[in-house]
């Protein structure tokens, strides 16, 4: 199973999307838009970081930070998560391009920045905690998760 996949049927879900958007004040449309468009926006920039070995190495530490993060309950999960983390997770993944970034997200989905930035620094940590577990479980090496996860 490919890791949108994966995260998809995790994400998903009926009473998880309602529990975010209550939690942001949005509909559960925007964030199941957000979902959608905003976790391919950064395996795509991650995808991108990793091309080079310093990119790659660097993913690879992350990775390993959070392999051991808990995201069997997801929702137990993002009622606990550290947006300030997320928050870095983003700008170490978009670098320059994280307020243009959010920027678009904003235009797609029509939340304002803010709504933006608040779901994106809960999806940050959930994405690396599941690739961080996923590399531990399956053993994967940075060739590996850059094959598997990045290269779709």
């Amino acid at each position: 199973m490919d890791l949108m996949t994966l995260l998809s049927s995790q994400l998903v879900n009926e009473k998880l999307i309602k529990q975010i958007s209550d939690k942001v004040g949005v509909s559960p449309k925007q964030v199941e838009m957000l979902i959608k468009i905003g976790l391919p926006t950064l395996l795509q920039a991650m995808s991108k970081n990793a091309n080079t070995k310093q990119g790659a190495e660097s993913l690879d530490k992350a990775l390993s930070q959070h392999q051991d993060d808990n995201i069997d309950n997801i929702t137990d999960f993002l009622s606990n998560v550290d947006t300030k983390d997320g928050a870095k997770i983003l700008q170490h993944i978009l670098k320059e391009k994280n307020d243009q970034v959010q920027k678009d997200l904003s235009k797609q989905t029509g939340l304002n920045g803010d709504q933006v930035l608040d779901l994106m620094t809960q999806l940050a940590p959930l994405l690396m905690g599941t690739m961080g577990n996923q590399k531990k479980e399956k053993n994967l090496d940075i060739g590996d998760i850059i094959g598997s996860f990045l290269n779709k």
